[in-house]
């Protein structure tokens, strides 16, 4: 692993994580907890965005009042089961001791001393295991549309791809001598290229682009496209994986809550599963002899009525294609998404894909079109949503 020569940004940078989690550990005395969160997708560009925003506050704001710190929405844990996260992190010589994790805070806690206040990064809706302390956002960072917090008077509407693009912004605009720091450069840059899967997205801008020209210094020797290729195949890397641990490094769940569990119920508000891997559907279902039945057996451990697998991967052209499967508990409700996704059509075009030994629960279909997995989430909420489900 090449590791960046220490740089003064990242030696600041630094310094605030370790500040900040003194801060934490010490119960934040006399200040508001002004915490920074994101998805709860642990993808490069959500961990770096937080990081990064996060700090950019801090330097801002300025303020006496508020302990500005970033909350990394996946457990310390998992960080493990995310090589190329992992590798990043460590190449660009960020102290992992200092970054602080869901499961390391209580926000509850300060919520219920009315002294938190919630950045909502990237996302139009809070994760699910967070609903609970939406009051507490006061500020909508990165959002894709008008969102339902009609309190927050700080919004600001998603106009590139990438987050960190809009960060790096931010940063040359107040400073941007941190920019040339290559550890520095290099998280934002590596954001801005996963988001965009390397400039390729059909939805990527101008402004993606040229932050990512203004950040090269960041990718070091490999350039840009060794930069994204590295992370990619670290990331996607499954080739000593079982099924389930295939389908669990990037998993997200969205739950019922405060439902009956009738039949009916069961049917209309599902629990969905998405999870997110590196190679073709085709590679997937034949990973071994039983990848048919393992997918099954790990959806119903899940208790999934739901469970979409999306794939993203690059064909023997260079071609990127993104494919899903879905598997659903009943051919009704499998009939039930596929009428909501024919009317999303115009966002996901699909073009079914002939896989044998599959049954009517289990379909494959090709994106016709380059499209982010944020995009699909979004559909599956909002297919929850319209089932009058919660998520």
């Amino acid at each position: 692993m090449e590791v960046i020569e220490s740089c003064e940004s990242v030696y600041k940078l630094n310094k605030y994580l370790k500040a900040r989690r003194d801060d934490v550990n010490a119960g934040v005395p006399g200040k508001f907890l002004h915490a920074v969160i994101g998805p709860d997708i642990s993808d490069v560009g959500s961990v770096a965005s937080t990081i990064m925003y996060a700090f950019y506050l801090d330097e801002t704001l300025k303020s006496n009042q508020l302990c500005t710190v970033p909350v990394i929405n996946m457990k310390r844990a998992k960080l493990d089961s995310h090589a190329g996260l992992q590798w990043l992190l460590r190449s660009c010589n960020i102290d992992l001791s200092s970054l602080i994790f869901i499961h390391e805070i209580d926000l509850s806690y300060y919520d219920l001393f009315g002294s938190l206040k919630l950045v909502l990064l990237n996302s139009d809706k809070i994760p699910s295991e967070q609903e609970a302390l939406r009051e507490a956002i006061v500020e909508v960072f990165h959002c894709t549309k008008s969102h339902s917090y009609s309190w927050v008077d700080s919004t600001t509407v998603r106009q590139d791809v990438s987050c960190c693009t809009v960060i790096a912004e931010k940063f040359a605009m107040i400073s941007p001598e941190i920019l040339a720091g290559q550890g520095f450069s290099r998280l934002l840059l590596a954001g801005i290229l996963g988001d965009t899967g390397n400039l390729s997205n059909s939805e990527c801008t101008s402004k993606d682009k040229y932050m990512a020209t203004l950040l090269i210094n960041g990718a070091g020797r490999y350039g840009c496209n060794g930069l994204y290729h590295i992370l990619k195949y670290k990331t996607h890397d499954s080739s000593d994986l079982n099924m389930e641990e295939i389908l669990r490094k990037e998993f997200k769940k969205w739950t019922r809550s405060g439902k009956s569990n009738t039949i009916s119920s069961r049917m209309l508000t599902p629990n969905i599963g998405m999870s997110s891997i590196g190679m073709s559907i085709a590679q997937l279902l034949s990973h071994d002899s039983t990848s048919i039945p393992e997918i099954i057996h790990f959806q119903k451990l899940e208790k999934l009525g739901l469970l979409v697998v999306v794939s993203g991967n690059y064909d023997s052209q260079k071609k990127f294609k993104r494919e899903i499967l879905v598997s659903a508990e009943s051919s009704e409700l499998m009939k039930n998404l596929l009428r909501f996704l024919n009317a999303s059509a115009a966002q996901l075009p699909l073009k079914a894909l002939h896989q044998s030994g599959l049954k009517d629960e289990m379909r494959v279909f090709e994106i016709d079109k380059v499209t982010s997995r944020r995009t699909i989430e979004r559909l599956l909420e909002e297919f929850l949503s319209a089932s009058n489900g919660y998520y």
